[in-house]
């Protein structure tokens, strides 16, 4: 990247605050990762690198519903919906989508000047 004088750097984490982990320990993983990924942008800025992170939330995939669907023995439909309740914004979990769209929104041109940005795909306040 810093031969050809661009590039993006993306990490895609894990916003634990609506999720079953100790959340202790997530948000000290946040803060480094958040910290590293500031150091990374201010590192390689020069270079025109930038370095931002996306913290998905609740999200609505295979991963993440049919697998406590099982682990549970809950049907898709009742994890679905506790895990809908939990989501402030319209109620409804995030997809895999919404998480692409804001990687491609920080690779666009669009974003050229945004780097060092810790990015919250939650549908919730930070």
């Amino acid at each position: 990247m810093r031969a050809q004088t661009s590039g993006v750097h993306h990490q895609h984490l894990l916003d634990g605050r609506h999720h079953d982990l100790s959340l202790c320990r997530l948000q000290g993983h946040q803060i480094g990762d958040g910290a590293f990924t500031e150091q990374l942008a201010y590192q390689n800025a020069q270079y025109g690198i930038r370095a931002n992170v996306i913290l998905p939330g609740l999200m609505n995939t295979p991963m993440a519903v049919d697998t406590r669907a099982r682990e549970f023995k809950k049907t898709r439909a009742e994890v679905e919906a506790e895990r809908d309740s939990k989501v402030p914004l319209r109620k409804k979990m995030g997809t895999g989508w919404d998480v692409a769209n804001a990687a491609l929104f920080l690779a666009s041109d669009e974003a050229s000047f945004i780097t060092g940005v810790t990015l919250r795909s939650t549908a919730a306040p930070a």
